[in-house]
């Protein structure tokens, strides 16, 4: 019943589990620990592989640019593709697509044919990424979208650790294995989808008298985002995705396996062991900061993400040494559990549950564009200073911009209370919250 309490014990332990959240959470998260799980196995072996060809750390860098670059491009055809062929569907492809990419690129024999398959495979991480957070959005009554965020966080968490634990070991036995073993859990991923989401269905807007579905025609979808970018929340959400982008896969993945090979003199297998860290630190945080985030609001989650993972950086400038890399590492873990679930919900409170495949793919196209700069600019300050204190240090900075504005953005959370979409945005096509 509505009107019945609930024991704070009952409560905390509902932020823990499953509990009300809708099936298709639950699925989505099993699919990105599929994801997580081979990407941190294959993660740490890419600059490290790319430097078998004989390139400079510049060119190292840039394969993981390549990547990014073309789920940049991706993005907005994504958004397309999700409101024209649904989101299942688009998730389906994106996922082949990525699997079948990686499974080619463990075979390349030259840094060319290296660049070109990861970049064919940001082109499938863009559909995933998108549809998968769309669908998330849709699903997630306003009061659960900081909660479904961490649990879909706590998918790629969990992949997250248990990949780079055994991602040290399959770098150990060899370069190409782990771009073979990335290709196996994305086909296991696509099983997970078609199994488990073929009964999935969505309304988009509610019916009308006559039993049709007042839809937003193509102009009404772009003139929303418009509208969206006016919105001083939705700005900083996107702030702090391109600098979470910039600074944590950008500049952390491009240039961290090889401040740990080169300056720091280790084996390549504690790239992953420092992964390792960060995701046992980040385990017990992910669940507190979605419920927080949905109480304590997503202002408070925004600052919390993005002033603990500048002060990571902070440390890994300072600190060139295995304790403080370790250290380092599980600060980035922290600020990564408020990261994974503050700047989704701010979307979802703009988007209202709709399908709005442009907004959600021009907040993840912030990601990317961070991620296509971070590396390259990280690979041309160590190719000219052969220092890798700088990049570190600027990754600090751009975090420190995107805090600021996190503590003067206004508050979100009151919108998805009121159970209403921001006026600027077409009420028409919001879809009724089911009834208990």
């Amino acid at each position: 019943m509505s009107g019945e309490r609930r024991s704070p014990f009952a409560a905390a332990r509902a932020n823990w589990d499953f509990q009300g959240l809708p099936r298709e959470v639950v699925v989505l998260s099993a699919v990105a620990f599929c994801v997580a799980l081979g990407f941190g196995i294959v993660a740490p072996a890419i600059p490290i592989f790319a430097q078998e060809f004989d390139v400079s750390a510049f060119w190292a860098s840039a394969v993981i640019s390549a990547f990014a670059l073309m789920r940049l491009v991706g993005a907005l055809p994504a958004g397309w593709l999700v409101d024209r062929a649904g989101e299942r569907t688009t998730l389906i492809v994106g996922l082949s697509i990525v699997a079948v990419s990686s499974a080619f690129a463990g075979l390349s024999t030259s840094f060319v044919q290296l660049i070109v398959l990861r970049g064919v495979g940001g082109l499938g991480s863009a559909m995933f990424t998108v549809s998968a957070l769309a669908l998330l959005l849709r699903v997630a009554a306003p009061e659960q979208r900081g909660r479904a965020a961490a649990v879909f966080q706590g998918g790629f968490l969990l992949g997250g650790i248990v990949g780079p634990f055994f991602g040290g070991l399959v770098l150990g036995i060899s370069i190409r294995l782990p771009f073979f073993v990335y290709a196996a859990t994305l086909g296991a991923a696509v099983v997970v989808v078609i199994v488990t989401l073929s009964r999935t269905h969505l309304l988009d807007a509610p019916s009308k008298a006559d039993g049709t579905a007042d839809e937003p025609d193509e102009s009404a979808r772009w003139r929303q985002l418009r509208a969206a970018l006016r919105d001083r929340a939705y700005v900083t959400a996107l702030a702090v995705n391109l600098g979470n982008g910039f600074a944590s896969f950008g500049l952390r993945s491009a240039i961290v396996p090889l401040f740990v090979v080169n300056a720091l003199m280790l084996n390549a297998a504690w790239v992953g062991y420092g992964a390792f860290v960060s995701a046992l630190v980040q385990a017990p945080l992910l669940f507190i900061a979605g419920p927080a985030t949905d109480t304590r609001g997503r202002r408070f989650a925004l600052m919390l993400g993005t002033g603990i993972t500048a002060v990571g950086f902070v440390i890994l400038a300072g600190l060139e040494t295995l304790p403080g890399f370790l250290v380092a590492m599980a600060v980035f873990g922290a600020g990564a559990a408020y990261l994974g679930s503050g700047p989704a919900a701010v979307v979802g409170d703009i988007t209202g549950g709709r399908r709005e495949g442009p907004i959600v793919a021009t907040f993840q196209m912030m990601s990317d564009v961070g991620a296509v700069v971070g590396p390259l600019l990280a690979g041309a300050i160590v190719t000219a200073t052969d220092s890798y204190t700088l990049g570190f240090t600027i990754g600090a900075v751009v975090l420190g911009i995107t805090f600021i504005m996190s503590a003067t953005m206004p508050e979100t959370l009151g919108r998805a209370k009121a159970q209403s979409a921001p006026p600027h945005l077409d009420d028409a096509s919001e879809p009724e919250a089911p009834q208990p």
